[in-house]
Parts: C-alpha cells; structure tokens; sequence
C-alpha cells in the first residue's frame, strides 16, 4: 500500500463516470476487469479509509438518539438535536480552507490531504471522550458541544478523505473506489450502531437500573479507540500526486482562487444545466436521511433490546451492506451511473415503506431481520452509485471544494427536514412517518430522469 498511483489500467473505452460526464453511455466493461479494481491497493485503503469517515455519523444520530430515549430524554428534543448534523451541511463553507491552507509543520510532512485528515480525526477522538464522559441526564448540554465537535471535525475528515479518493485513481476506478469507500463507510456506521449497542449491553451491571450511564461511557470510549485505524491508515498511506497550484500575488488573488473559482468552474461547465444537478443532488437522500433520525426510538418504543438490534444489525446488516455497496459499484462500471442512480432512489423509498409495515407486526424480531436487511442492500447500492456520481461532477483541480459543495447540499434539506421528525412522530405515530418519508422520493425520480438526458461537457484537465 504505497504506490502514489495506479500502475494497471483498465481496457482503454469511454469512462464508465466519464469526469464530469455523468450521463455519458459507457462502453461495457468486462467482468473480471471490474473485479480485479477492488483487489488494489489504492481500493483497500479506501476501505479502511471509509471506516474512519463512517464511524462517527451514528454516534451523533442514530446511536446517540437511542442512548438520549432510553436516558428519558423526549422525542421531540431528539429529533432537534439531530440539527448537530447541519455541519455536515455547511462544510463548502470551511472546504475552501482545507482545499488550500496548509498545516504548519504537519503539512510539510505529511501533506496537504493526510494533515488535514489526521487534524479531523484527532478532533473527532477527543470530542467523543468528551461524549463519553458526560451524562445527559445530569447536563444535556455538554453533550450538545462534544456531539457539535465529532460533526465539525467529521465534516472536515470527509473534505479531505473526498480529495483524497478523487485524486489517488483514474475516472474509471472511481465508482470502485466509491463502492470500497461506502462499503467501509457502512461497516463502520454498523459498529457504531450495532456495536456500540452490544458493547453497551454487555458492560450493564446484572440486576441494575434500566438506564445506566456506565454502559454507555464504555460504548463511546470503545468507538473513540476504534478511529485509530484511520489514523494509522492516514499514516501508513502515500500523499496523492500534488497539484501544481498557482501562486497568488496577494490575498484577494488567493480567495479568489479558493472561494469563487471553484463554484464558478462547475457553473461553467453545467450552465444552465447547473440548477437541476445541484437539486438531485439536494433531495436524492432525503426518504433515507429523514427517516434515519427515528428508526432508533423507534425500536425502542417498539421493545426491542439493545441485544436484539445489534444481532440482526450486525450479522443481516454486514452482509446486506457489504453486497449492496459492491453490488451498487459493479452495476454502475457496468451500466452506468445514471441508471443505478433511478434504481437506489427507488429501493430506498420502497424500505421506508417497510419500516410502516414493521410498525404493525409489533414485537417480531423475524420481520425486524427482513427489514433491516432489506434497508441495508438498498443503501449500499444507492450510496455506491451517488457516490460515483458526485465524484464524476468533480474537477480535480477543486476536488476537496466542489465535492464539499455536492455532499453538503446532499444533506442540508434532508438534516433540516429530520429536525422535526419527532414531533411529527409524536403527532401522527410512526406509520404515518414513514410512509410521508417514503413519498418524499417520488421528485427525485423525476429529477433523476431530466439529469439522464444531459449532454456531458467536456472534461476538465488537471495540473499534474
């Protein structure tokens, strides 16, 4: 794992993400040269990498909303917290910084990319011991601070890991990069979400109370450990081949440079075109991203232990995850991102359907196993291809800005959104959520369908 760059290719044909050519038709690949993609090692460490980005997103939604509901915190109050997530929102706002501005000391020996990731990787560490050792129920608003800190510091790691990813493969292995990221990235939401329950459970005193904070300390000290394997792959992998940048001859050139270019450039090339990419790319996670904030009080209200959703999540949610997010890639080298895009929007409406239907089965830990699995293979396959798909947009000479752009906005509606999923819970139950959640990905099938039809623009050339 130290080549800067590929050394094998792909059968020379049309890029499967043509670079900014998303809707491009790519020439059919062969089967055994998309496989051989994941066996390098440029794919492996992207693996390893899409851990460390994966790992604290539930620790401040999903695993830290089961932990406030069972801490007696009321749903409402859970739903606005889940607003920490806008960081991730407005990372565009600071991408500029993270594209450009070097570390002192860090920078000059380990790189513009890997500084900034092990920076964000250090903040994210410390603000979850931070998490740890604060009870909610004694101070709720520490808790908010630390949770606000792992958001700002893995929005900042994935500005980086994105530069990263784009910069260290050639656009045909950019959706098997995507696929190894997501597949790596879903692992390790399945740690800190199955894992973290088990690990909670089983640090309970026998016989003790039914919240007990202990339990939960040990579940976050154990996810803070677990980031440093992205730390030790940040510092086991190479810095990607720089980019030559031009030197501004004052600070106004230079924000220039690194505030406007960027936005500019990907105006250029989409035109008016621009406005319907970047609205796909604002809703098309929004049924999953809405509905994500209540599926943890929901299995508590529904009485499934903290025991039972870590075993279904970590043995059918491994498995479904693994082969929807490698699934996901191969069919998008194959056929193409566009088409994978319509079929992820499709299945992930249609597992918020199930989720309505499991709310009538009661306690059925049978059903609970289908849906789960079902959730997970239709999330793999959707992040996979829209993973591809964002990175196709991207020039390579504003990797880290523009690609901040598109995630951001990815989330920005969605997040907001979900900040009142419990009070709409609260005021229409769990049914009527999640079917409202699943409809909300009826306009990004049309939208997907308008994006398909795009004349690709010419491809932007890099400063090697």
């Amino acid at each position: 794992m130290s080549d800067k760059t590929p050394t094998s290719r792909l059968p020379l044909a049309p890029a499967v993400l043509a670079s900014s050519a998303p809707t491009a038709q790519p020439k059919k690949i062969a089967w055994r040269d998309v496989w051989r993609v994941y066996t390098e090692a440029a794919t492996l460490r992207m693996l390893l990498l899409g851990f460390s980005a994966g790992l604290p997103l539930l620790l401040v939604f999903g695993t830290l909303s089961f932990w406030l509901r069972e801490a007696g915190i009321d749903r409402t109050t859970i739903g606005y917290l889940s607003w920490v997530g806008l960081a991730y929102g407005f990372k565009w706002v600071w991408a500029p910084l993270v594209d450009r501005l070097p570390i002192p000391l860090l920078t000059r020996l380990l790189g513009r990319r890997r500084s900034w990731l092990l920076l964000a990787q250090a903040t994210i560490i410390t603000a979850l011991v931070g998490m740890a050792l604060t009870d909610p129920r004694l101070a709720l608003e520490p808790v908010v601070w630390c949770a606000l800190a792992v958001a700002f510091g893995s929005a900042t790691q994935d500005i980086a890991l994105d530069a990263y990813r784009i910069e260290s493969a050639d656009t045909p292995r950019q959706a098997a990069l995507a696929a190894a990221y997501q597949t790596g990235y879903r692992i390790a939401m399945i740690w800190a979400g199955a894992g973290a329950l088990w690990i909670a459970a089983r640090a309970e005193v026998t016989g003790g109370a039914v919240y007990q904070q202990g339990a939960w300390q040990a579940a976050y000290l154990a996810m803070a450990a677990s980031m440093l394997l992205g730390v030790a792959t940040v510092l086991l992998s190479p810095e990607p081949v720089a980019l030559v940048l031009k030197p501004s001859r004052n600070a106004a050139e230079w924000l220039k440079g690194a505030l406007i270019e960027p936005f500019a450039d990907f105006l250029r090339r989409y035109g008016k075109h621009a406005l319907l990419i970047l609205a796909l790319i604002a809703v098309y996670r929004i049924s999953d991203v809405v509905m994500g904030i209540m599926a943890n009080p929901f299995y508590v209200d529904m009485g499934y232990t903290k025991d039972e959703v870590a075993a279904v999540t970590k043995i059918y949610g491994v498995i479904m995850t693994l082969a929807g997010a490698f699934v996901g890639g191969a069919l998008a080298m194959r056929f193409g991102v566009m088409r994978v895009l319509m079929l992820g929007a499709i299945l992930s409406a249609g597992s918020n359907l199930m989720f309505a239907w499991l709310g009538t089965r009661g306690h059925d830990v049978n059903a609970l196993i289908f849906v789960i699995s079902a959730d997970n293979l239709s999330s793999g396959i959707a992040s996979a291809a829209f993973i591809a798909y964002l990175s196709s947009l991207t020039n390579i000479n504003y990797s880290a800005t523009q690609y901040a752009l598109f995630s951001s906005m990815m989330l920005l509606l969605p997040k907001f959104l979900a900040g009142y999923s419990g009070k709409y819970v609260d005021t229409f139950g769990y049914g009527h959520f999640f079917t409202a959640s699943a409809l909300l990905g009826v306009p990004v099938l049309l939208l997907i369908t308008l994006a398909s039809r795009l004349q690709a623009p010419p491809a932007p050339s890099a400063t090697p």
